[in-house]
């Protein structure tokens, strides 16, 4: 399957998604600043037949941090890489999916406190890939509208990213004249 169309009208604005309110409250590990990436892969293909595009979310599997929470797919930056490249990896790892850097729009980031490290996440959104998403890692894997996205339990660094996907998938349908997209 390929990611919808050639271009994505989404023009992303990258915002700063909100940090928990805690946050003053929780001590920060500076010390543990943990860098990763998330992709909001977007399927604009419904739209084409009046649809609502859809978002890819991801299920943490058991043994892991969040187990059973869902989230939108992407992973740690290594050193040496850019957050551009590691979504590029991330996805060929976790999802068995192709795409070039070019295909990705920044959207958000988050700056999340855990109880040992403070997480930092840039989200972009990709509508271009080439191969079906699978959980590549035995995660499961599920396309949700969204309306949809909002039964689904995310990962508490993924929650305040929800409204920013959101608007993404409004702005996409909008671009491509499906059902998202009309008032």
């Amino acid at each position: 399957m390929s990611g919808a169309s050639p271009q994505h009208a989404a023009h992303a604005t990258c915002t700063a998604a909100a940090t928990p309110a805690a946050a003053s409250t929780v001590p920060l590990h500076t010390d543990r600043l943990v860098l990763v990436v998330g992709i909001a892969l977007v399927d604009t293909a419904p739209c084409a037949q009046g649809g609502r595009p859809r978002v890819l979310l991801a299920q943490r599997p058991p043994g892991k941090a969040n187990a059973g929470l869902w989230e939108y797919p992407g992973g740690k930056v290594d050193p040496g890489e850019t957050p551009e490249g590691a979504c590029v990896r991330e996805l060929r790892e976790e999802l068995g999916v192709e795409l070039d850097a070019s295909a990705l729009q920044p959207l958000s980031f988050v700056s999340w406190p855990y109880p040992t490290f403070h997480l930092l996440m840039p989200l972009y959104v990709c509508t271009r890939w080439s191969g079906q998403p699978v959980g590549a890692e035995g995660q499961a894997v599920v396309w949700v509208t969204e309306q949809e996205m909002a039964t689904y339990p995310l990962t508490p660094a993924d929650v305040p990213l929800a409204k920013d996907v959101a608007r993404a998938l409004r702005e996409l349908a909008a671009a491509h004249g499906g059902a998202g997209g009309r008032s």
